[in-house]
């Protein structure tokens, strides 16, 4: 099995995607453990001089002004854990915690927290062992961080509250802490603060949403491609000299993409011949310049990601001069930002999609299809109600391109007056994504139908093993009406595992 080892330095994406994703074990460097036990030192002697510090010997948020003695510092960190593990509502799926784990670990690493070695170890060995806090939707408002799901998983650590078993069953945290050979953990001193206070969980579902879209975008460029195809419209828009003079990065790779599923096709630009047409629809004309400039926003994001990745969010932090020093670090804001923004890429994407399936279905835009793309229209509905499907979920992707970030809630008595939902946004993000995968696959089956109704031409290659291999999946091609929904289940299943960019890629070789 693959080992992420986590040093002082941050981790990549492609450690999260391991861990939360693909059960990668994890180890701490001996850096690492170097840096946690340094940093503990520190908070050890500010502990023990009668000077208040906060988070080492004072209450937190607005109850910060009081000074705690040191025989109730270990109930106070135990404490901050249990009334913070306050979440509502339905469980957060397991990646999205074991993500948030792992990233709050990378951060307790850092040595710039004063959490003793063992917690951290702790800490990697319930990853390790499989085990799974329960998370609720709500309780974030990203600052301090993702306070409610942190402390959640904090309280794993304790041994009390549930968790999900390596089987799948929930179960009381400390049988299955028990069961691994796990001793819980005894908070001191900064140590229940230090595992609340991050952005963990709104970072973890960027990096995956990221690694997704990169399959979507991918996904979307290819059923531009049969769309165009199948509507007998013109490639010569793909053309790399065109697109060079608006150098937008994203928008070359989307049209280089269409060009290659498209290289080869005896539809494209058939129209020509017997019906002419001065140009296609945006839909299909402008579509490298929409997914492109979701890309580009894909870029930017990553960016973000990246360098909240090689950071340390925590409050106080220990600095190596020795101060314990208060910050602002936990905002979400940076992250919060990006989410909101890819979710209305994600929206526009879904909602150009939904355009071009439209038109496929409209005898009166599609040049020659039937009706709906049905075999008998008027005894057949064809496609028709799959579109009304497409259409509503366009229509939630645009709800949830509302961004969460221009809102704020105050709390904790006004001393947290301004808040970035940052969790919220990802959540939505979440969502956005897992339905962009379903409008693909909407214009995945319409485009397949239609490019097969289009008899005695001749389909890109690419395109043709595109459409084998959605019919070998169990897509079925064109016929009579029949029971539609395990189609586009199928469909997006087909969508969802990558196989509409593999099928692809056999032909066209890696796609950009």
């Amino acid at each position: 099995m693959h080992t992420v080892v986590v040093g002082t330095t941050g981790v990549t994406a492609s450690d999260v995607l391991a861990v939360a994703r693909a059960g990668a074990r994890i180890e701490l460097s001996e850096e690492a453990v170097a840096a946690l036990a340094a940093a503990r030192g520190i908070v050890d002697a500010l502990a023990a001089k009668p000077d208040p510090v906060y988070g080492v010997s004072t209450g937190f948020g607005a109850l910060a002004t009081r000074h705690i003695s040191p025989g109730l510092r270990a109930q106070l960190q135990r404490n901050i854990v249990r009334s913070h593990a306050a979440g509502m509502g339905p469980r957060v799926e397991r990646e999205v915690v074991r993500a948030l784990m792992f990233l709050r670990l990378k951060t307790v690493c850092s040595g710039h927290t004063g959490v003793r070695p063992e917690v951290a170890q702790t800490m990697a060995d319930v990853l390790n062992a499989g085990i799974t806090p329960v998370v609720h939707e709500y309780g974030s408002l990203g600052c301090s961080g993702d306070l409610a799901p942190l402390s959640h998983c904090a309280l794993t650590l304790m041994g009390e509250g549930d968790a999900e078993g390596p089987d799948g069953t929930v179960r009381p945290a400390g049988e299955l802490l028990a069961e691994h050979g796990i001793t819980p953990v005894e908070l001191r001193e900064k140590e229940g603060l230090a595992l609340l206070n991050g952005t963990d969980g709104m970072l973890g579902m960027l990096v995956m949403a990221l690694a997704d879209l990169d399959t979507l975008y991918k996904s979307a460029d290819i059923t531009a491609a049969l769309t165009l195809e199948a509507l007998l419209g013109t490639d010569r828009v793909l053309a790399p000299e065109l697109h060079a003079i608006r150098p937008h990065p994203g928008q070359a790779a989307s049209a280089a993409n269409m060009a290659a599923v498209l290289k080869g096709s005896g539809l494209t630009g058939h129209h020509q011949d017997d019906a002419p047409r001065v140009q296609d629809a945006y839909s299909v004309r402008c579509a490298p310049q929409v997914a492109g400039a979701g890309r580009d926003t894909m870029v930017h994001a990553g960016l973000v990601a990246e360098r909240e990745l090689a950071a340390a969010v925590d409050n106080p932090v220990v600095l190596p001069d020795g101060r314990v020093e208060s910050n602002g670090n936990f905002h979400g804001a940076p992250v919060a930002y990006v989410l909101d923004f890819l979710a209305v890429a994600v929206a526009d994407l879904g909602s150009i999609a939904e355009r071009r399936t439209d038109r496929l279905l409209d005898k009166n835009r599609s040049h020659g299809l039937p009706p709906f793309l049905a075999d008998d229209a008027g005894v057949d509905s064809g496609l028709m109600i799959a579109q009304y499907t497409q259409a509503a979920l366009v229509g939630e992707l645009k709800r949830l391109a509302v961004p969460a970030s221009a809102d704020s809630i105050p709390s904790s008595a006004m001393q947290e007056d301004h808040v970035s939902m940052g969790w919220s946004a990802a959540r939505k993000l979440r969502t956005a994504v897992d339905n962009l995968t379903r409008v693909i696959a909407v214009e995945l089956y319409a485009a397949t139908r239609a490019i097969q109704l289009r008899e005695g031409l001749t389909p890109a290659p690419a395109s043709q093993a595109v459409i084998d291999a959605v019919r070998a999946a169990g897509v079925e091609g064109p016929g009579p009406d029949r029971f539609l929904a395990p189609d586009l289940a199928a469909a997006d299943a087909f969508v969802r595992a990558g196989h509409l960019v593999a099928a692809a890629e056999t032909v066209t070789g890696p796609l950009r």
